[in-house]
């Protein structure tokens, strides 16, 4: 098959998250997180076989034969080698025993603060978003938070949250969007890659916050052919494509 030709850019975002999971490393995942389940499940099925999988559903290393239209969908409870539950993932996150979570927001600004309970203010919100969930702690918690917004805008991407969620100071984290990655913390924001399709000026035009760009600046490496096999075989109804811009 041709490796490079028919790649979506879906398909290089999920590759991209699929490599922040080392082999043998322990990942979680939370509600509504469908990337974030199918780029483990590549991870599993492509460099990383020996990871353990922590689902919210209550399982521990689900099969995961294919995407599911739902995170909490109890087809993520088949073949499950024991139950978990919620508090039970706290407190292993909270003993140093999760190595890589992925965290969504509504907002996120260059000190990497994200934003995922409204707008307007904490006493007088315009708007409700879905909730922390947990998200303040276990962020502070894992070895490797990432950040991911799968379609960066000006909206999203802003130069203060209106409420800050979830915070971390004392390290900088990762931000994987469509167009690119940055590195976030309490020194600003760096701009450390730009996927293939996307300039650093047409990232600047989409990005509320100010940054710096590495001099080198780095190209988003494109899947191989066994990793983007292993996407398409995961999720052959293409959620990928409906959930990442460009």
């Amino acid at each position: 098959m041709s490796a490079t030709v028919d790649i979506t850019p879906a398909e290089t975002v999920v590759s991209l998250l699929a490599r922040q999971i080392d082999d043998g490393a322990v990942v979680a995942t939370g509600v509504a997180s469908p990337l974030a389940i199918l780029a483990i499940a590549v991870a599993r099925a492509t460099h990383a076989p020996d990871l353990t999988y922590l689902a919210c559903v209550g399982s521990l290393d689900p099969d995961i034969p294919s995407l599911l239209p739902s995170s909490e969908d109890l087809g993520y409870l088949e073949g499950r080698s024991a139950e978990i539950t919620i508090p039970d993932l706290f407190d292993h996150a909270r003993r140093g025993r999760v190595d890589t979570v992925f965290f969504g927001a509504a907002e996120v600004d260059a000190l990497g603060r994200t934003n995922m309970t409204a707008s307007g203010s904490l006493e007088q919100p315009r708007t409700k978003f879905p909730g922390v969930a947990g998200a303040a702690t276990l962020r502070q918690w894992v070895h490797r938070p990432v950040l991911l917004v799968p379609r960066q805008s000006r909206r999203n991407l802003v130069p203060e949250v209106q409420v800050a969620t979830t915070q971390d100071p004392r390290r900088t984290v990762r931000l994987i969007s469509d167009l690119g990655v940055f590195e976030l913390g309490a020194s600003g924001a760096r701009l450390r890659a730009r996927h293939p399709w996307a300039t650093a000026d047409d990232i600047a035009e989409r990005t509320g916050f100010e940054f710096e760009v590495d001099e080198s600046l780095a190209i988003t490496p494109l899947p191989d052919a066994r990793t983007v096999a292993a996407i398409r075989s995961l999720d052959p109804r293409g959620y990928r494509d409906q959930l990442v811009g460009r």
